[in-house]
């Protein structure tokens, strides 16, 4: 049992590491709070896009892109977004799991986010290329990832290019998915909440005109739609970030709180042992004189 003045330098310790966690909370709060916003103010228009992309490549009848060409898959790329820094919880290593699944002699990484760097460096996988992003992701930040995703798809360096990044569903649940960046199509594995179905998509006769072309259009569409989708993955993936930072600072600073609590406790019960027994001494002393 540790003695009343090993105790206290333990305490007042956990009370120092509490008082910095309890500042990193309030300030992944801060952060959290405006990732958040930027994050819900862009779905709408990415969810937009994506249904308009939809229709006009399904109703496009005689246009074809290389960007939709579905190929047999011998080599992919995967897009890896990551945080920065750690002390997040189980946000990396949930993200991790999905992409170790991805076979390494036949995959190549882009990565976002230093801590995806480490991962692929700490696992030996083929890194093609790591991209870093701010705390407030900007769109100029997005536009070189998805230009390098396609540049190596048209080159057919690669058959095929994945997202694999973090979901923010609110403040204490962050989601782990991958789904299809290109070829361009359907995405799979990702809620997008108004999409139609794409069986009602073939099945709608709804003639559409296209001006000045399908080809002209589409091909605008596509550069801004890929763009629009790498930035919303990075908001998405800060968001997540700072709040599952929130969360487990807060859940830190509470654990030191109880901790300091327990140790102050069993402090306390050490001193009144000791008071009783310098009490019992002196009055065993006192009979003992008699």
């Amino acid at each position: 049992m540790a003695s009343p003045r090993e105790l206290r330098p333990r305490i007042a310790s956990i009370a120092s590491t509490a008082q910095i966690t309890r500042a990193m909370q309030m300030v992944a709060a801060a952060k959290m709070r405006k990732a958040q916003q930027a994050t819900l103010m862009t779905r709408p228009f990415a969810q937009l896009l994506y249904r308009i992309q939809r229709r006009a490549a399904t109703h496009a009848r005689d246009f074809t892109h290389p960007l939709l060409e579905v190929r047999d898959v011998r080599r992919r790329a995967v897009i890896l977004v990551g945080t920065d820094k750690g002390l997040c919880g189980a946000l990396n290593t949930n993200l991790f799991r999905v992409a170790a699944q991805f076979d390494p002699a036949t995959t190549v990484f882009i990565t976002a986010g230093k801590r995806a760097a480490q991962f692929v460096a700490r696992t030996r996988r083929q890194l093609a290329a790591e991209f870093t992003f701010t705390d407030s992701p900007r769109f100029a930040e997005a536009r070189p990832i998805a230009g390098m995703a396609r540049d190596m798809f048209l080159k057919r360096e690669v058959d095929e290019v994945k997202i694999v990044a973090t979901r923010f569903v609110n403040t204490l649940t962050q989601r782990a998915f991958a789904v299809e960046f290109l070829p361009i199509g359907a995405i799979k594995g990702l809620e997008i909440p108004g999409a139609e179905p794409e069986a009602d998509l073939v099945a709608d006769t709804t003639e559409y005109v296209f001006e000045p072309s399908p080809a002209a259009t589409l091909s605008f569409l596509f550069g801004g739609y890929l763009n629009i989708f790498i930035y919303r993955v990075l908001l998405e993936a800060r968001a997540s970030e700072q709040s599952a930072r929130m969360v487990a600072m807060k859940n830190a600073t509470e654990n030191a709180a109880e901790l300091i609590e327990d140790l102050t406790l069993e402090y306390n019960k050490l001193r009144q042992g000791n008071i009783t027994n310098e009490l019992l001494e002196i009055a065993g002393g006192q009979l003992g004189n008699e």
